[in-house]
């Protein structure tokens, strides 16, 4: 242990245990109690015999994040309409400079694989984070679960291939995502439905997440004519009422549209080859709370 007191070495740590956390739960409220009971473990413990900080604190916070996961499914709560991870607000480029590690950071945490994350095993998911997200190898991510590391190796192909055959693979180019946005909210406030249309893949997909609390389609919306009309349509009812401003979440630009300075709406897009894929709409207002201070 270095001289720094426990309090500083925990916070030091802390983005990378909520990074592990909030990927395992999808839930930013649920996260930030893990990452809390991890700090009630680490202030209890015996500091002078801990040789590494991280992989402790780590350990403590996938442990904690598993039991939570299995609490939650086993209350097994119906969702109304489908089924989104809260907004995550995230700010990469600080916090992983090197653009590769940036692409790996954003993908892992993105809306589209934590969705497929849901559907994994908790163990599963937790070899997926730990591997995928943070690099860490199969023998430290067998001490972290208490498991043969063959075991691990085997959850993680199993998790990999599952993560591979639902999850759309598209091409992330950051300012390519921000152009289409912009294009895409001037298109919309302007109720131009053929310059939106122009903007949308022909099988462009629209995921709408209300948990039956708000206005939004409660199943998918496919093809981008009924995309369209249905954006252009809601866009003329609610826009004159709401202010919006771009913000990173999820590894990626989104809008965030407030109404009386509350969160409203966060949105999202899916984009590749110059045009929309898919399309994600937050509008649940439990999911929207910890955005009430950007």
């Amino acid at each position: 242990m270095s001289a720094d007191t426990p309090t500083d070495v925990f916070e030091a740590h802390r983005p990378v245990l909520m990074g592990v956390a909030y990927r395992m739960l999808g839930r930013v409220a649920d996260a930030e109690d893990v990452v809390q009971d991890a700090w009630l473990r680490w202030s209890g413990a015996d500091h002078g015999r801990v040789r590494e900080p991280r992989g402790y604190l780590v350990r403590i916070t996938t442990r904690l994040a598993i039991d939570r996961l299995r609490e939650i499914r086993a209350r097994g709560e119906a969702y109304v309409g489908p089924w989104l991870p809260e907004p995550y607000v995230t700010d990469l480029a600080d916090s992983a400079p090197d653009s590769a590690d940036r692409a790996v950071l954003a993908d892992s945490v993105s809306f589209a694989v934590l969705v497929v994350l849901e559907s994994l095993s908790p163990l599963e998911r937790a070899v997926f984070v730990l591997r995928e997200a943070f690099g860490y190898p199969y023998a430290e991510i067998a001490a972290v679960l208490d498991r043969g590391e063959a075991a691990v190796r085997q959850l993680a192909t199993r998790a990999r291939r599952h993560v591979d055959e639902r999850r759309p693979r598209y091409p992330v180019d950051p300012a390519e995502r921000r152009d289409l946005t912009e294009r895409f909210l001037a298109a919309a406030a302007d109720g131009d439905l053929a310059a939106l249309m122009s903007l949308l893949a022909p099988d462009v997909l629209l995921v709408g997440d209300s948990g039956g609390k708000a206005k939004a389609p409660v199943r998918v919306l496919r093809t981008a004519d009924k995309v369209g009309r249905f954006l252009v349509a809601v866009t003329a009812a609610e826009a004159p009422t709401l202010s919006v401003r771009l913000l990173e979440v999820n590894g990626g630009v989104a809008v965030l549209a407030l109404s009386d300075g509350k969160p409203d709406t966060v949105l999202q897009l899916d984009v590749a080859d110059g045009v929309v894929h898919t399309v994600y709409l937050v509008r649940n207002p439990d999911k929207l709370r910890s955005l009430a201070a950007r």
